[in-house]
Order: C-alpha cells, then structure tokens, then sequence
C-alpha cells in the first residue's frame, strides 16, 4: 500500500487500520505514463481515482480542437467525472497524465460497497463531494465576475505548488483567457 494514501485516509477519513487495508483491498493500483489517457472522451468513468503520485488533469476538446480544462488533480487528491461514473453514460471529458502517476482506482460496486461497511468513509466521501461542489460554484462566479488579473491571482493562491508544474498554455485554458493575456499578466507582476 502506497504510505502516501495509508497516511491521507487515515489522517483525512480517519479510518483505523483495518479499515484502510479492507478500502485498499479493493483498489486497483495503475501507473499512468505523462501523456497516458486514463479516461478517454467517449467511454464510461467506472472508477473513483485516488492520485498518490503526479498530475492528471480534466478537459474537453471542442470540434476545432481547443481544449478547455476544467480540473488538474495532483497528488493527495480524488478525481472522477461524475456524470459518466453517475449515471454510466459516455464521457464528454478526458483525463490524461501531465507527469507519470502513480494511482488507486475503485470500481462503483466496489466503492458503494466500502462506503455500505465503512461508515467514516461514506461520510469522507460526501464531505469531498461538497467541497468540490463548492470550490466548483466559486470557480463559476470567478469566471463569469473576475478580471484575467484576478483569476490569475486567485489559481496562484489556491494552487502555489502546480503553477511551476503546468505549462502556460495550460493555466491559461484553465483560467479561460489567452495564452498572450497570461503572459501579459506575469510579465506586469514581475515588473513590479
């Protein structure tokens, strides 16, 4: 069991040791390659995705081939996309591996299941279901009310240590501006 995750649900959940191996039992442990496709647009999410090691990200490609990232997912983080994983239907999103990954992988049965015999965890799980559906709603209303500026400021902020991880183009389409008006933007602070 990878010490990274024994230590995160242990601490996070609070799950005693025995529950930590019975959640780890169940998981599915897959090395993903930078570059590698864990989920490809057009198939179903079956997993629930812990990343113990790397960087995954969450986008989707428009017909002209622009892509629009929604999440980056590093280390000591869950990812899934819920609709595909909810209601078994075809992905629109892909995840894919900015930096080789190491990560866990539960299939829904198995998940439901845990969370069935392990009430800490089914109680974990909802507590990070809400606060992704927060921090969701907060990047909506900064996307539609803030400057390039302070969007910029607000992912600095909230994710000091991915900025040195992702190439620019990349915040840039996480942010919702042009690769030239981030540039801009750093360019300006740096000066100052």
């Amino acid at each position: 069991m990878p010490v990274v995750f024994k230590t995160y649900i242990q601490q996070q959940a609070g799950l005693s040791a025995t529950e930590t191996d019975q959640v780890y039992g169940l998981a599915l442990q897959r090395n993903i390659s930078r570059k590698g496709v864990l989920l490809q647009e057009g198939d179903v999410c079956r997993h629930k995705v812990f990343i113990a090691k790397g960087l995954l990200r969450t986008y989707r490609a428009k017909s002209d081939g622009s892509e629009h990232i929604i999440q980056f997912s590093p280390e000591n983080s869950w990812t899934v996309e819920p609709e595909s994983y909810d209601k078994s239907i075809p992905s629109a999103y892909t995840i894919d591996a900015l930096e080789p990954c190491d990560v866990l992988l539960w299939t829904k049965k198995d998940f439901v299941s845990l969370q069935e015999d392990i009430p800490k965890l089914k109680s974990f799980s909802q507590h990070v279901i809400s606060n992704n559906i927060y921090i969701n709603r907060q990047r909506v209303f900064s996307t539609i009310s803030s400057s390039a500026e302070e969007k910029y400021d607000e992912f600095i902020r909230q994710h000091p240590n991915l900025f040195a991880r992702v190439p620019l183009h990349m915040v840039a389409s996480y942010l919702g501006v042009s690769r030239e008006t981030l540039s801009r933007i750093r360019n300006a602070q740096v000066s100052r």
